[in-house]
């Protein structure tokens, strides 16, 4: 279970895709739980050229029935074939303000410490424009093990956005663990994310009522390719139930929202870490 660690950190911007643990065979009526307490380092949403630094818990729980939690993302694995992993999945996207992301990251209540002068901002390009709030998203995933220690993942979620009529998909390939050192192993990551036009209306779009409250150019994105994203992760096992977990993730955006005008810097690094305990 633990070279498929995938803490609520592994998707610290809200629009990541979720994580989905692997199918992990269990003894009837047992579960496999991770609880713990990290940091994030992040834009304050998607395309900002400033971060935010937030404390946040991280949880991930498999049952033996399929079921796993990771943060506030949710599914079942349906599969019995080891070769491939299929189920529903249900997820929970940040909100957003002026301020940024809100108060979730990959669903998780956080406590945000933002600068003072980031607040005060009057060049912020969400000051004026609308709220979005967080959204419950709904939909399946459907992974595919080339080999041992490499896994195609994707999947589709439905109902983001202001009028819950966003979807997006996502495709990825990961590196499983690989033993660097003895309690260390380390992991790498490589995907994109296709949305549609309503997606990226309500996270990049600018209508004419928005842009004359909030001075932003009109802008009308459509659909497609929004990012692309390469990352790694190391794990430490500190004994037989503590670990400290630390990823390092950077996303590039692309495609129609690459020139909106809510987009300051269209490449951002996010960096996380969390000390996790295994019950």
């Amino acid at each position: 279970m633990k070279q498929f660690f995938a803490l609520a950190l592994a998707a610290a911007s809200g629009a990541a895709s979720a994580q989905t643990p692997a199918t992990n065979p269990m003894p009837d009526g047992s579960h496999d739980m991770y609880v713990g307490l990290g940091a994030v380092s992040q834009a304050r949403y998607e395309g900002a050229a400033n971060t935010k630094t937030s404390v946040l818990p991280v949880l991930q729980v498999q049952w033996s029935n399929g079921v796993f939690m990771s943060g506030m993302s949710a599914g079942m694995h349906l599969s019995t074939d080891p070769t491939f992993e299929y189920g529903p999945l249900v997820s929970l996207h940040a909100s957003r303000d002026e301020s940024g992301s809100g108060g979730i990251v990959d669903g998780v209540g956080v406590a945000t410490m933002l600068p003072l002068a980031a607040r005060m901002r009057r060049d912020n390009p969400l000051a004026g424009m609308p709220d979005v709030d967080a959204r419950v998203e709904g939909g399946a995933f459907l992974n595919y093990y080339l080999n041992p220690a490499w896994r195609l993942t994707s999947s589709v979620l439905i109902g983001s956005g202001s009028g819950r009529d966003g979807a997006r998909m996502a495709l990825g390939v990961q590196r499983l663990a690989v033993a660097i050192a003895p309690q260390h192993a380390i992991s790498f990551n490589a995907g994109l994310t296709l949305v549609n036009r309503h997606y990226n209306q309500s996270y990049f779009g600018v209508s004419e009522n928005e842009a004359w409250v909030s001075g932003n150019a009109v802008y009308r994105p459509g659909g497609g390719l929004k990012d692309v994203h390469v990352g790694a992760r190391w794990n430490w096992a500190l004994g037989p139930s503590w670990m400290l977990t630390t990823n390092v993730q950077a996303t590039r955006l692309i495609g129609t929202i690459r020139h909106s005008p809510l987009v300051e810097r269209p490449t951002n690094v996010t960096v996380s870490t969390a000390f996790a305990y295994r019950f």
